[in-house]
């Protein structure tokens, strides 16, 4: 039994996600995502103008008159949802924390695929797999991933992505749509990326905070890793400091990008503090184009 609270909390991500999902999503989804290949559908007869290629030899011996197959896309896919729920997802420094926006965007993209009929899973992760949902499809199955990710609490402390790929790679015994949903404060996973994305279709959803890039002036103050607990203190009010700090925040970030670019994975940019919507359709736009 889930507290009304939760009852109202998922039905409000719902409503708000399902309708981008209506109004701009779900086709986008369809065009950037396409199916495994294609599979026969029918044999018709013969019309003017057919591929002749695809005429249907049996069938034309044994009913006197051509006929040809037709093929059909085949639509059906897996999406499996990779999160990242290891403690440095509960920053944020606005009206959301990383968290937050990453079960927002988690949502849209499951509502997204069951509207295309598509299965949808979800590995929950930090420096361990914490738990497993197999793909299904429906609205109900999309509502209990949106309450596992309000509601699990994981027991482990620090974000292990190449473990969460590893594990991916093993169960997930066909060709589907990989999204890892990150801040990516991790290393060594990228000879998993590699394999993920050439086994999968793998699509990094990173995402970062504002104050995790810029430090305020608000003098001496004690910061936290919040995945290992570790503290010092942090003169803020030194503009060197400030910049310093800036400086090396922007080269990790263009590393991961340049990193990602590379591997030729798609990646996503979020920040907590934007609307992901224009970023999320500038990656349909993108993978339509390449088709």
């Amino acid at each position: 039994m889930i507290s009304k609270e939760l009852f109202k909390k998922v039905r409000k991500l719902e409503i708000r996600t399902k309708g981008l999902v209506n109004s701009m999503f779900g086709g986008e989804y369809q065009s950037a995502f396409k199916g495994r290949g294609m599979v026969f559908n029918e044999v018709r007869e013969y019309y003017y103008g057919d591929d002749i290629r695809q005429i249907d030899w049996n069938v034309t011996a044994r009913t006197g008159h051509p006929h040809i197959k037709i093929f059909e896309e085949e639509r059906e896919q897996i999406l499996m949802l990779c999160v990242d729920i290891s403690p440095s997802g509960l920053f944020g420094s606005h009206s959301q924390s990383k968290m937050d926006l990453a079960i927002e965007i988690s949502a849209v993209l499951a509502f997204s695929a069951i509207s295309n009929n598509d299965k949808v899973g979800m590995i929950l992760f930090t420096n361990q797999i914490e738990k497993v949902i197999p793909p299904k499809k429906g609205r109900l199955h999309v509502l209990r991933l949106i309450r596992e990710l309000y509601t699990f609490e994981p027991e482990g402390h620090g974000t292990d992505i190449g473990e969460a790929l590893s594990y991916v790679n093993k169960v997930l015994n066909r060709r589907g749509i990989v999204i890892m949903a990150s801040d990516f404060m991790d290393h060594g996973f990228d000879q998993q990326v590699k394999i993920t994305n050439k086994k999968h279709d793998l699509v990094n959803i990173a995402i970062h905070d504002d104050l995790e890039m810029e430090l305020p002036d608000l003098g001496l103050l004690p910061m936290e890793d919040p995945e290992t607990g570790d503290q010092v203190m942090v003169d803020t009010s030194s503009k060197k400091v400030r910049q310093e700090f800036a400086k090396r925040k922007r080269r990790e970030q263009a590393a991961l990008k340049d990193k990602f670019m590379r591997m030729q994975v798609d990646t996503i940019q979020l920040r907590t503090n934007h609307s992901y919507v224009k970023p999320l359709m500038n990656f349909f736009q993108r993978r339509l184009h390449r088709y």
